[in-house]
């Protein structure tokens, strides 16, 4: 499976703004009595008659995504692999971001074994910056699987302001040891090297289908060639060595 570490827990924060915020919105006055801008309290949301935004009538489960240069109209395609480059889980989300799709990701991952009957289950996770959610963390991390991820991109020099403490600083010590600068390293290894020979040695650089649940399976059934090759590619070496 994907190496990482463990997470952490902290109490959760309590914003002291929120009351006061909560005040003036119910009456546009502070503690004191005293009017706030100008006594105008915040107008209800009114929802328009009709939607205010375009659909792709070709494929309207599709969604706008950063690609290279430019966004691109696409799905997020994700994968869960081994420290041997074997896919063990493949999903397709309409989400262009990762910051919710550890967990599920993680979740698919476990399924796939148990119904493959593969006792071996993920103990170690690692996954880019993009991944980070303090919740979901806590979560695999009460499940029992350990998860590395650095809350922040690595070229940034320095604490983020105002995220000192907590999980964030914790996540940050343990990176800078020694064990999990080389566990992190494995994520270079293991994962970007299949989606590079995905796109360049194989060329698939976009979906043939369109609707999510097809594109989920041709992402599949991508993923499913590439552990065939793999294995192909074993026993090559394997019966040259014999």
């Amino acid at each position: 499976m994907l190496k990482a570490c463990r997470s952490s827990s902290i109490t959760p924060y309590t914003n002291p703004v929120t009351i006061p915020y909560q005040r003036w919105r119910a009456t546009a006055t502070d503690r004191l009595g005293r009017s706030l801008a100008g006594n105008r309290l915040p107008k209800p949301y009114t929802p328009p008659t009709s939607p205010q935004t375009t659909v792709n009538l070709s494929d309207p489960d599709s969604h706008l995504m950063k690609g290279h240069k430019l966004f691109v109209q696409g799905y997020n395609a994700q994968a869960v692999v081994d420290q041997h480059q074997i896919v063990i889980a493949a999903e397709v989300s309409t989400e262009p971001v990762d910051f919710s799709a550890l967990e599920p990701l993680l979740s698919a991952a476990r399924r796939e074994l148990e119904q493959t009957n593969i006792p071996t289950r993920p103990h170690v996770a690692v996954a880019d910056c993009g991944f980070w959610n303090e919740q979901q963390l806590d979560k695999l991390a009460a499940d029992g699987i350990a998860v590395l991820v650095p809350p922040e991109s690595g070229k940034r020099k320095g604490q983020r302001p105002g995220w000192s403490g907590g999980r964030y600083s914790w996540m940050r010590g343990l990176l800078a040891t020694d064990h999990g600068r080389e566990l992190y390293r494995q994520r270079r290894q293991v994962i970007e090297p299949v989606f590079g020979h995905t796109k360049h040695n194989r060329t698939v650089t976009r979906f043939l289908r369109r609707g999510r649940g097809a594109v989920r399976t041709e992402w599949r059934l991508l993923m499913a060639t590439h552990n065939l090759t793999k294995l192909y590619r074993h026993r090559m070496i394997a019966g040259a060595g014999a």
